[in-house]
């Protein structure tokens, strides 16, 4: 899950190609492999040859992992939870101790630094899917190198630092037939998901009228020690993009496209070149009003989202994932079913969001032959807000969607004209 030039090496943390290789492949008895090569068009069947096999066992698919931090940890537990349809094959990252010490705690069988060898996969089989979890400012240079391998992409959020490079990203895709799906897992939960069906004039909870997205963290000064951390050329913007973009991608999810947007945004507190906090005022095509808080700066942390409809409020409160149980819908004078609707579908053992849920969702994919979720152009249409806010918040004036385009300040960097604090 900010912008060094395209093709130079990821700073430390990161992860990029570099020319030595300590890959010692380790087969798992039992598995076959094929040469035939995976994923080259979108919508086509892929046949069983194209995935480890296992005589006695079902089809798997293997996987690798692009960059040893924190969040490829994350990946690794979600692939795990899906043990009988795939596993995670190697570790790729910048940094040779670091990749095998993340391969030694994982238990991930292989590890190296030169993401080529890791592509090429064992005897010449490619993986079925890279996980691109190295810091945002290296996503799409190693995303796209994925793809002219020949392999499908799970790239960590946000996949690009602006919406020059995430047309880059699509292009990339569409010239080599190869998918590419960001990684928005909240989109994923089992009440997201039943929400998400039940918005709109007909439906249990109604249209939607009004609407609450807060990202309220809290980050302290030691936070930005990290060196990626923190500039526009590098992490792409604060909690805006790097935080917030989460909730603002389920709000999106549940009501649809957003048509304006205005917005402020300061830094208040932190040492950091981007906004430490962001406010927003956006208008849907279908109507609805929505507020959007990020923040870096609250003690009480929260994930938050609510919608007021025509026939119920609808909120869920959280931090970094969801259940069933962190929902709540309380319905309209005169509405109950609203209420019976949400209480007879509640399942305490249902999936909550993350990121199992969405490679889950990218295996079904991969087994289909059908587009990845969360789609690229899915994708671009959050960082389209994110971008869109901070236009808005650096110019004082709306913005609507879509108009950040070539030959706009805002399309090259998140900085836009640049942030009132920097020129001052």
């Amino acid at each position: 899950m900010p912008s060094s030039p395209r093709g130079h090496r990821a700073r430390s943390g990161c992860c990029a190609d570099a020319v030595t290789v300590s890959l010692s492949p380790r087969r798992v008895a039992g598995v076959t492999y094929s040469s035939e090569p995976i994923h080259r068009r979108r919508r086509r069947p892929r046949p069983s040859s194209w995935r480890t096999h296992d005589p006695e066992g079902p089809l798997v698919h293997e996987t690798i992992v692009v960059g040893g931090g924190a969040i490829a940890h994350a990946h690794v537990h979600a692939v795990r939870e899906h043990a009988e349809r795939a596993r995670v094959a190697a570790v790729v990252d910048v940094d040779a101790d670091r990749a095998r010490a993340f391969a030694d705690e994982t238990g991930v069988p292989r590890s190296g630094t030169d993401l080529a060898a890791a592509l090429a996969g064992v005897d010449g089989v490619r993986p079925a899917l890279a996980h691109v979890c190295t810091p945002p400012g290296t996503h799409v240079a190693l995303a796209t190198q994925c793809l002219e391998a020949g392999v499908p992409v799970l790239v960590e959020k946000p996949p690009a630092l602006s919406l020059a490079e995430m047309d880059e990203l699509l292009a990339a895709s569409e010239r080599t037939g190869v998918d590419v799906a960001v990684v928005f897992q909240h989109r994923f939960g089992h009440a997201g998901l039943r929400v998400a069906d039940a918005l709109g004039e007909g439906r249990p909870l109604g249209r939607p009228l009004v609407a609450v997205c807060d990202t309220l963290w809290f980050r302290g000064d030691s936070y930005w020690d990290a060196p990626w951390r923190g500039s526009w050329e590098v992490e792409g913007g604060g909690p805006t993009m790097g935080h917030g973009i989460h909730q603002m991608d389920l709000l999106l999810a549940l009501l649809g496209p957003w048509e304006e947007v205005t917005a402020m945004a300061a830094r208040r507190a932190r040492p950091t070149q981007t906004e430490d906090v962001s406010a927003a005022v956006v208008r849907f095509a279908d109507g609805t009003l929505a507020t959007v808080m990020n923040s870096l700066l609250s003690p009480r942390e929260t994930s938050a989202i609510r919608v007021d409809t025509e026939n119920a409020t609808v909120e869920v409160e959280h931090l970094y994932g969801y259940t069933d149980q962190d929902w709540r819908v309380t319905a309209a004078p005169g509405h109950p079913e609203a209420a019976s609707w949400w209480t007879d579908g509640l399942d305490p053992d249902a999936p909550g969001s993350s990121h199992a849920g969405q490679v889950g969702a990218v295996l079904d994919a991969l087994d289909a032959g059908t587009a990845l979720p969360v789609s690229l152009r899915e994708a671009r249409d959050t960082l389209d807000l994110v971008a869109s806010i901070y236009a808005s918040a650096f110019t004082g004036r709306p913005v609507r969607r879509g108009e950040i385009a070539p030959g706009h300040p805002s399309y090259t960097t998140m900085a836009g004209p640049g942030a009132p604090w920097s020129r001052a």
